[in-house]
């Protein structure tokens, strides 16, 4: 029903899941993220491998291990599927026996795919090949297009309907958290949503209050100055808002 990208950027550190299926609401149940590692828990899905998986990674346990305890506990272990890492940027996965064909994952050193009903083989491995090769973009970008080529290859054999993407920068919240629960072209909306985020939110998001600074930055002038530089590029460039958003009048 699905098949997800869980991958980290090695230059800043962001660490991103993007799920895609023919499933409602994919992006509430699959992707579990956190500071330092993340979780993908799909097919028949079991929501609890996210949540204990990311908490045991999160305190340093070896993907490997939290994979192997939790996978031993389940009797619905082949049904399952789910791949996760560690906090020292590990992979580990399974792939229950009875997941519905076509059904894998690929491992690699800063990024792993899994998936499950899968129109073949070659969803995965274009996922997998086209995060390698768009190295030089942002990581919300780069995942976006690593899944776009997965639909192109086949993606879900049952169709369409939803898509998540989730990134973090170092802390326990997300730093960009997009959804399409219910739509015909999901992909394409995550990749509006990402767009309009660029307009105004990424400016603000980068004000917000880490670990290290636990006030981030209160003064609006920066925001300000960011958005209206952002607004003139636009302009300049005859680039129109995809943003749904209305203004009241009066």
């Amino acid at each position: 029903m699905t098949y997800s990208l869980i991958a980290r950027d090695e230059t800043t550190g962001e660490i991103g899941i993007a799920v895609a299926s023919r499933f409602f609401a994919c992006g509430a149940l699959v992707p579990h993220v956190g500071r330092r590692a993340a979780v993908a828990t799909q097919a028949f899905v079991n929501p609890l491998w996210g949540v204990e998986g990311l908490a045991r990674l999160e305190a340093g346990e070896a993907a490997a291990d939290v994979l192997a305890d939790i996978t031993a506990r389940d009797d619905g272990r082949h049904l399952r599927q789910c791949h996760m890492m560690d906090a020292a940027g590990n992979f580990a996965a399974h792939t229950g026996t009875e997941c519905t064909e076509w059904c894998g994952h690929i491992t690699g050193a800063a990024h792993s795919v899994a998936g499950n009903m899968l129109a073949g083989e070659a969803v995965l491995r274009a996922t997998f090949q086209a995060f390698e090769k768009d190295a030089d973009l942002p990581l919300p970008d780069r995942m976006l297009r690593a899944m776009r080529a997965g639909e192109e290859a086949g993606g879900d054999k049952r169709g369409k309907q939803a898509a998540g993407l989730k990134i973090h920068r170092g802390e326990a919240y997300a730093i960009l958290d997009l959804r399409a629960d219910d739509h015909a072209d999901p992909l394409t909306e995550l990749e509006r949503l990402l767009d309009v985020s660029r307009e105004r939110y990424a400016h603000v998001a980068q004000t917000f209050a880490t670990t290290g600074n636990f006030s981030g930055t209160a003064d609006r002038g920066p925001i300000d100055l960011a958005i209206a530089t952002e607004e003139a590029r636009r302009e300049r460039e005859g680039i129109v808002s995809r943003s749904h958003a209305t203004t009241s009048g009066g």
